[in-house]
């Protein structure tokens, strides 16, 4: 019985912790404190040093939960990842998650192995160990402190923290293979390299494809996509694993490819997996810091601190100016994307792999990473809303999207049930606007439910849900928000290749001469690329209209405002790409091509 007894305490203890975990982030996102930071703190409170007296030296049951929530949170990560949004930043932050994160380990090294007194290769290791930054940390803070990022620095954020952590696993495990069996060569640790990148690459798109073909094909008991996925995802990680791929980066690919996919389920998916990373989280930061030894800290907690200052002030800088060189980023963006590489469970995650394996000093390097996460999280996470404003890479904070509720109908993945608040600056009250793709189906009104031509007029208030396919669904945000002020239209751009968007078609057609067709002579220019493109209009977007082509040259608050005239005559110009961008766009075709996205 006694031995039943301490597996009933086990249990009472462990939902205690994670419960207190779950409250206290409310008690973080009130006062902005970093939620990882939070979660260690409790563990420390919790362990042998701490009030709670609890003695926990498990780093194999450490080292597995750690495994398996990273897993899921880069999966969750890419099943979040629009593809068209990194896209176009899919080259520099590559470069950072490889190139950059073997420069931030390099020039981490040195003061590495004089503050600690260790071996080159060693103090290497701990470079390895911190270099890595953490996109849990670094999208929760962003998001928690309501930051609106200009979108090629998120997109680069985004993509870089997602990707750089299994080329950092792989730098890690290669230099304890080294310590552990003291000699190694470089065409080994190339071949390693070039096989956990290939065969992680295979198994995340094959596996993500495999995933998609059977959430679309498999009749599944409603509630069950989601742990289906969930576990499939870990299956993933494991095969890759056992064949020496990179589990991590098969995950992350597989999650790109089934979110760009339309699948089934989707958003309880998401849901799903959004608590369960939560929960994977809030346990491994939980144990993380039950290993911690407060008193073994303070033996290295002065050459940490010079550790960590080296890594956000020299090494991390550096690596970030030396890799976006090529790339057409200002000092600004790079300085922001240089504070921005928070370091989260990762470090410490790859800090327990000595203590797993028994290397000297392993110790010795967890707390390293211990010390340098805290003072990342308190300095740099504290200082994100500042530094994103101070060097003008916010953007103005904008009213939330619209609440959308989305409904997977039996048997279909044509079409989506997607519901809307009516607001009354909304494109669609003020306009009328809508899609021809969609089809409004149902109006919600005073507790009452009524079919559209029953509900008319739509009136502010009423709740509006359509039907839409899934790949177009998130395009219907854009009728349902609150519509930009707009100024009066110049007159003297109408006569130029350059208008105003807020003309409307009618006078185009007088000055131009093109034919309209029945009930488009009162839209704007505004109105007719709503109507007509699938997706939020971007710069450079393009509609026919008769024998001319209108341009989008402005967008402001999602809609177009500057329009530019493309008239019949006019000698369309081929952009003559250099190499370098003939390379860049032939590898995103083919990547688009194999992934399927």
């Amino acid at each position: 019985m006694t031995s039943l007894d301490a597996v009933s305490i086990a249990i009472l203890l462990g939902a205690v912790l994670v419960m207190a975990g779950i409250l206290s982030s409310l008690l973080a996102l009130r006062f902005g404190a970093p939620l990882l930071l939070v979660f260690l703190v409790i563990g420390m409170l919790a362990g042998d040093s701490g009030p709670g007296h609890i003695e926990f030296q498990d780093v194999r049951t450490t080292y597995l939960v750690g495994s398996v929530a990273l897993a899921l949170i880069l999966f969750d990560g890419g099943l979040r990842t629009r593809f068209q949004s990194i896209r176009t930043v899919l080259a520099p932050s590559m470069v950072l998650a490889t190139v950059g994160v073997l420069m931030t380990a390099f020039i981490t090294a040195p003061v590495a192995k004089y503050a600690l007194d260790l071996g080159w290769t060693e103090a290497l290791l701990v470079g390895a160990v911190i270099a890595s930054t953490d996109a849990a940390a670094v999208f929760l803070l962003v998001h928690a402190q309501g930051l609106r990022l200009r979108p090629r620095v998120g997109a680069t954020l985004e993509a870089e923290s997602g990707s750089n952590d299994p080329f950092a696993v792989f730098l890690t495990l290669m230099l304890v293979e080294l310590i552990s069996v003291g000699h190694g060569s470089f065409g080994h640790f190339l071949f390693e390299l070039v096989r956990e990148a290939v065969l992680g690459t295979l198994f995340g798109i094959v596996g993500g494809r495999l995933v998609v073909m059977g959430l679309n094909r498999v009749a599944l008991p409603q509630g069950l996509h989601a742990p289906f996925v969930t576990t499939a995802a870990l299956v993933i990680f494991g095969m890759a694993q056992i064949v020496h791929g990179s589990g991590f980066l098969a995950v992350y690919l597989a999650g790109i490819i089934i979110g760009n996919r339309p699948t089934r389920a989707h958003n309880s998916v998401v849901t799903f997996l959004d608590a369960a990373t939560w929960l994977a989280q809030i346990v491994m930061f939980v144990l993380l810091g039950l290993l911690v030894s407060p008193q073994r800290l303070l033996d290295s907690l002065l050459p940490a601190i010079a550790v960590a200052l080296m890594l956000m002030l020299v090494a991390r800088p550096a690596a970030v100016f030396f890799c976006l060189y090529p790339f057409r980023f200002n000092w600004r963006e790079k300085a922001f994307i240089a504070w921005t590489g928070l370091r989260g469970a990762v470090a410490i995650f790859l800090a327990s792999i000595p203590m797993l394996v028994g290397l000297s000093n392993a110790y010795l390097y967890f707390d390293v990473a211990f010390v340098v996460v805290i003072i990342s999280l308190l300095a740099q996470g504290w200082t994100l809303a500042v530094a994103a404003r101070k060097l003008h890479v916010a953007l103005p904070r904008t009213d939330r999207g619209p609440r959308r509720i989305e409904l997977d109908l039996p048997g279909q993945l044509e079409q989506q049930l997607v519901g809307y608040a009516i607001r009354p600056k909304s494109l669609y009250f003020r306009r009328g606007l809508i899609p021809s793709w969609s089809k409004p189906t149902l109006v919600i009104r005073n507790q009452q439910i009524l079919s559209p031509a029953e509900a008319e007029p739509i009136a502010p208030g009423d709740y509006l849900y359509l039907l839409a396919p899934p790949e177009k669904a998130e395009s219907l945000d854009r009728f349902f928000v609150d519509m930009p002020p707009s100024s009066a239209p110049d007159p003297h751009l109408l006569g130029d290749f350059m208008v105003s968007a807020e003309h409307t078609l009618d006078e185009v057609a007088g000055i131009y001469g093109v034919k309209l067709g029945e009930g488009e002579e009162r839209l704007t220019l505004a109105d007719y690329f709503d109507i007509h493109l699938d997706n939020a209009p971007k710069e450079g977007a393009t509609v026919a209209l008769d024998t001319i082509v209108l341009v989008a040259r402005s967008i402001s608050g999602g809609r177009v405002n500057v329009v530019g005239l493309r008239l019949p005559e006019d000698e369309e110009e081929v952009p003559v790409l250099t190499r370098k961008e003939q390379v860049k766009r032939r590898l995103a075709d083919v990547w688009s091509s194999v992934a399927g996205v």
